[in-house]
């Protein structure tokens, strides 16, 4: 042993001084935020070969080395992590929604929209009564002017709330911009650091996972990194980040007429970034993101009573996957049938056919009650469209059997495409004449006996009690307004209730798999601390080793 005895012991010395600052570098980042456990790993440096022989290699060791950095992580844990985080706010971010509606109908706190249904009620009831009392029909009045202007605001708060969506979805596509550019920024970082294939950025590695994360939150991500340390992400099967660029996320409205913005990708295209006519689902693991599920809470467009009406396949793929959408629609649908049975019993039409064969509404004057008024007027609706009369100005007409009817007035029908003609939600009001004046109400008999406005009260109270529209499409159960609101605001609820449960569920199932990274990635004290000792024993070790053959070497000089 000579000069060589001392390399053998430096390099114990340096090994144990770069396990000793790595321990270091562990426990000083023990309450850091992402950053993963770090590993020397010590490997032998060379050996001297003297022959060969039948009982050993002959060869001698030249020391220790440190072969690499090593950062524990389980690739599995992460993916895994990734992906049921993305599940967890996709389901999440509905489940506010749901939230933020129900307050609208203030049925936990303040003044619940069942009481302003239950009051225009109990004004009909207290109408049948008294038909021809100006109370009574002053407080009708009163009582629907109220009961439109809650259904008004509740409808204005829907929208609104629908539109705002747009500016989470903004700062979620924003987001994802920015975490894109991290990436690329830290890809070349690494890639340049490790050129030389010595040095490790695994601080730098911890950051980029961090931001792999946050991304997988918000939308459905793959990635790779390939053999220069660089990861390529691949978000809703399209290249998002590669080695030499990162693909940004854009915005755009859903058409020319549309205050709803979708995510794109303005580098294919413009292309939509989800597919929002295919039904999320997890075993397809199309449930993943919040930003897709922000999409799906907000729906498409603003949906009203018409949508009711589609097949129950249609619906379930276009209505029902949105939480906002099913609620306009079914809140829609219960206030159409109010205004439109109301109106249809005060100004009853009848069908009939003209000479070109077509077929139209009129008033139908024999049924048809009068006000209270000098001119015993006929045909106004409690309900009025904002931008089209009921009936059209009298008339002339002649029918198909030759007869002709003076004066008829006919009725402006509703017009699936034109959204002015309808009864639905921001075109009601109540009528300005009768407003003005309540002896316009239709409820007094034509014939002037007395009878027909008790009559066509009870009617009314009749209709209020008749099973009018099923819930939805896929619900077989026809209810009256009461019985309607109520299974309305159940299915809300429990709607609701499914979201936070699933929410809750992934929630605990991303805490459990979060838990496993840790004991994998995260630093122990104590298990840093039991490192120290051993690295500082070991370098303790090598210095006496050193001390050793440098007095053996002293010796062996002095005595020649």
């Amino acid at each position: 042993m000579g000069f060589g005895g001392l390399y053998i012991g430096v390099s114990g010395l340096n090994v144990s001084q770069a396990a000793l600052n790595v321990t270091a570098h562990n426990l000083a980042n023990v309450d850091t935020k992402g950053f993963v456990k770090q590993q020397a790993v010590i490997t032998d440096f060379k050996y001297m070969k003297w022959g060969e022989s039948h009982i050993s290699s002959m060869q001698q060791g030249l020391g220790t080395d440190f072969a690499t950095l090593k950062q524990v992580r389980d690739s599995f844990l992460d993916k895994a992590y990734r992906q049921e985080v993305g599940r967890q706010a996709f389901y999440d971010a509905q489940y506010q929604a749901v939230l933020e509606v129900e307050g609208f109908f203030g049925e936990l706190e303040g003044v619940s929209f069942q009481d302003t249904i239950n009051e225009f009620w109990i004004s009909l009831q207290e109408l049948a009564k008294e038909p021809d009392s100006l109370v009574n029909r002053e407080a009708f009045v009163e009582t629907a002017v109220t009961f439109i202007e809650r259904a008004e605001n509740i409808h204005n708060q829907l929208k609104e709330y629908q539109i705002n969506l747009n500016t989470q979805i903004t700062n979620q596509v924003n987001r994802i911009n920015e975490i894109g550019d991290e990436i690329h920024t830290l890809n070349i970082k690494i890639r340049n650091y490790e050129v030389n294939g010595v040095e490790k950025a695994n601080d730098l590695r911890d950051q980029r996972n961090l931001l792999l994360d946050e991304l997988g939150k918000m939308v459905n991500i793959s990635y790779k990194e390939n053999s220069a340390g660089m990861v390529t992400v691949i978000a809703e099967g399209v290249s998002f980040v590669n080695e030499d660029m990162v693909f940004h996320m854009g915005t755009e409205y859903m058409s020319d007429t549309s205050r709803m913005l979708k995510p794109v990708w303005p580098m294919h295209d413009n292309t939509d970034v989800f597919n929002m006519d295919k039904i999320p689902s997890s075993q397809d693991n199309t449930d993943i993101g919040s930003l897709k599920g922000l999409l799906f809470a907000r729906g498409t467009r603003q949906a009203n009573y018409l949508d009711q009406s589609l097949s129950a396949d249609q619906y379930n793929k276009t209505i029902q996957p949105s939480v906002i959408m099913t609620i306009q629609a079914q809140f829609d649908q219960l206030i159409h049938g109010i205004v439109t049975t109301v109106n249809d019993l005060l100004c009853p039409n009848r069908k009939v056919t003209l000479d070109d064969g077509s077929e139209v509404y009129i008033l139908d004057t024999d049924k048809a009650a009068v006000g209270t008024d000098t001119n015993r007027t006929a045909g106004e609706a409690l309900f009025n469209r904002k931008g089209t009369e009921r009936y059209s100005d009298p008339v002339d007409i002649t029918l198909a059997d030759g007869s002709v009817i003076t004066g008829a007035r006919i009725y402006n029908a509703e017009d699936s495409t034109d959204n002015y003609t309808l009864f639905t939600l921001g075109e009601i009001e109540i009528n300005k004449k009768i407003l003005n004046n309540n002896s316009l109400l239709p409820l007094s008999s034509s014939q002037g006996t007395g009878d027909y406005d008790i009559e066509a009260a009870k009617q009314l109270m009749s209709a209020w009690q008749q099973p009018f529209a099923a819930l939805s499409p896929n619900h077989l159960t026809r209810h009256n307004f009461n019985e309607y609101y109520n299974a309305f605001m159940s299915d809300i609820a429990n709607r609701g209730e499914q979201l936070r449960i699933i929410s809750e569920n992934q929630e605990a199932m991303v805490e459990t798999i979060d838990i496993q990274r840790l004991e994998v990635t995260g630093v122990s004290s104590d298990e840093e601390l039991i490192n120290l000792i051993k690295f500082q024993h070991a370098y303790n070790a090598s210095a006496r080793y050193i001390d050793v053959v440098s007095e053996m070497l002293e010796h062996i000089i002095m005595r020649m």
